[in-house]
């Protein structure tokens, strides 16, 4: 019997992260999916005249009569579902990649097969969480007749498929997709600096509006601008990015003939008064993406949206390099590592421990990393820089046991450092951390209004000027310092910290169920830190929530022993002597050794 053929547009569909979401929520997941099919999918399907041919677990294949109908529907389905899902937390979104090529396909019964169908899945696994990947076949039948942005990816080598694809590319933000490389660069490749390294390209206008280019221009030289801020990064000049501009490139290539390990790209599409940014992080060695996100915002002022922008996308992708270089690094033997990598293990190995207040052995392997690399090379900042930032943890989680000696060669490190660069402004910041665990509240006050200025986008640094500025009398200063440092890094690693002053910013200012409320985040977001939990027991007297502080007491005398101790006898670093004597009476009265009535004269 001969064989059935006809052509036709292939569609494979499969659900990103499907095995990570059916581990966290079996049940859940699998509801959600036969909402979203219900509700979504299957409409769209039949609306534009689609046949589902199979299903899986995770996936599905389609077959369209019309290779226009095809991209129209799945170009609406994910834009439905970005939209959908726009308020569902990162890891509990439903995402599809998905793949459509127009090909001769051959029917068995239901079923189709053929180098269509298998040109289709190919194209659905290169394809963007969200976004659609299609053939140049079908981006010929379609570019004139839809107004879906289609970004020319190159002729991409698919997996058991004989010769390379023209792809097509698709994402629902708008954002430029990396081309694969046409031919190998005609120079060698140039070798990565010994730090971290970063170009910056210019970001795409997607407004359709020339006018536009100026603001887009802007943000991607602020950025460019404001990561130099940084000493521990290596970032590439304006004028070589931009020669990128307009140009459909590979990362891979860019990383190649920039020399860097990290390349941020993004696009900006305005439309009236508001405008989206989107942005992303990608490892030019292995093109995998780091980092992305997208911001949207009012044009009340556009070079206040500029700034705010800018200073947003700094803060948030220098915590991300930072966990990539930990990566990266630990993956490589020590004695193979020079000075520097050496001390980047080190700073990185500190970094990851911030979530994770037990892991005594990452905070030995920063010092040890940062002595090793001291010993190649003892004016290395970054060894020195490391060394100060893990004192700094040692002091916070291990104070007990190892607080004095960390603190001495902690501040011994920093000033070594700013010796060695008066303009470093990590080196003043840790300095200045530590001189306020030292009692030195003016000279701490110095190094760290010396640490924002070098830096104004470390949120950290506004973080920590925020406490030394709320236990010197000055809560008003500290919120909008803490406040902002909130707003410039949402989802920074060290949150907890940032909470945990603000807490105290409220209790300074009297203002007790708001800074109950930000301990309780801080807690949240790190149970184990001890000086959330002092902060929430202070304010929960001071809010009247006297069973909770009593509770919260209990946990803090089992989890900090001699840290309860030491707050119970008035060792609460405070500059202001009313706010030392407000704080230390609240958690005296908190474990019953003062009356209540003591707390009713403080409030």
């Amino acid at each position: 019997m001969k064989e059935q053929r006809r052509l036709a547009a292939i569609v494979s569909a499969d659900v990103v992260g499907y095995s990570r979401l059916m581990g966290q929520d079996e049940s859940g997941t699998l509801a959600a999916l036969k909402a979203l099919r219900r509700e979504l999918v299957d409409p769209k399907i039949a609306a534009h005249g689609g046949r589902i041919v199979k299903t899986t677990g995770d996936g599905m294949l389609l077959e369209f009569p019309s290779v226009v109908d095809a991209v129209r529907c799945v170009v609406e389905l994910q834009t439905a579902m970005a939209a959908r899902d726009a308020d569902t937390p990162e890891d509990r979104r439903i995402a599809l990649r998905v793949g459509v090529n127009l090909g001769d396909i051959i029917i068995e019964g239901d079923d189709i097969f053929g180098d269509g169908v298998n040109i289709a899945a190919r194209l659905q696994e290169i394809a963007k969480p969200g976004g659609v990947a299609i053939s140049r076949r079908v981006h010929e039948d379609v570019r004139d007749r839809l107004d879906a942005a289609f970004e020319d990816a190159g002729e991409i080598a698919l997996k058991n498929i004989a010769r390379p694809v023209p792809v097509w590319r698709w994402s629902p933000d708008g954002a430029p997709v990396a081309a694969t490389a046409r031919a190998a660069p005609t120079e060698p490749p140039l070798a990565l600096p010994d730090k971290p390294s970063i170009a910056v390209l210019p970001f795409a206008n997607m407004s359709g509006d020339p006018e536009q280019e100026y603001f887009t221009d802007g943000i991607s030289e602020d950025i460019i601008t404001e990561l130099s801020r940084f000493r521990s990064l290596f970032v590439i000049a304006r004028n070589s990015s931009f020669t990128y501009k307009g140009k459909s490139i590979d990362i891979k290539q860019v990383g190649r003939e920039l020399g860097v390990r990290y390349v941020l790209e993004g696009s900006i599409r305005r439309a009236a008064n508001r405008v989206r940014v989107t942005a992303q992080l990608i490892d030019a060695t292995t093109g995998s993406h780091i980092w992305a996100e997208k911001y949207d915002r009012v044009l009340e002022d556009i070079f206040a949206v500029q700034e705010e922008v800018t200073q947003a996308i700094v803060a948030a992708i220098a915590p991300h390099i930072e966990t990539s270089e930990f990566t990266r690094l630990h993956a490589v033997r020590p004695g193979s590592l020079g000075a520097y990598e050496l001390a980047m293990r080190g700073w990185s190995a500190a970094w990851q421990t911030l979530k994770d207040p037990d892991a005594d052995d990452l905070r030995d392997e920063a010092l040890r990393c940062a002595r090793e690399a001291l010993a190649i090379d003892p004016a290395s900042s970054a060894a020195l820089r490391a060394i100060a930032f893990a004192s700094w943890q040692q002091l916070t989680f291990r104070p007990a046991t190892l607080g004095a000696v960390a603190s001495r060669e902690g501040l011994e490190a920093a000033r070594k450092a700013i010796a060695i660069d008066s303009g470093d402004h990590v080196a003043h910041l840790w300095r200045g951390f530590l001189l306020l665990y030292s009692g030195k509240f003016e000279a701490a006050l110095a190094d760290l209004k010396r640490a924002l200025e070098l830096n104004p986008n470390d949120a950290f640094a506004r973080a920590i000027l925020g406490y030394a500025q709320a236990m010197d009398g000055h809560p008003q200063e500290a919120i909008a310092l803490c406040e902002r440092a909130l707003r410039l890094s949402p989802r920074d690693p060290a949150r907890y910290v940032i909470l945990n002053t603000l807490g105290w910013a409220h209790f300074s200012a009297r203002d007790y169920a708001r800074g109950a409320a930000a301990h309780r985040h801080s807690v949240n977001e790190l149970s184990r830190l001890p000086h959330s939990r002092f902060g929430l027991i202070v304010n929960c007297v001071g809010a009247g929530e006297l069973e909770r502080a009593r509770m919260e007491c209990a946990a803090l005398r089992e989890l900090a022993p001699e840290f309860f101790e030491a707050r119970l006898a008035g060792g609460v670093a405070a500059s202001s002597p009313e706010i030392r004597k407000r704080a230390t009476t609240f958690v005296r009265v908190a474990a019953g050794i003062e009356d209540p009535s003591a707390a009713d004269a403080l409030r």
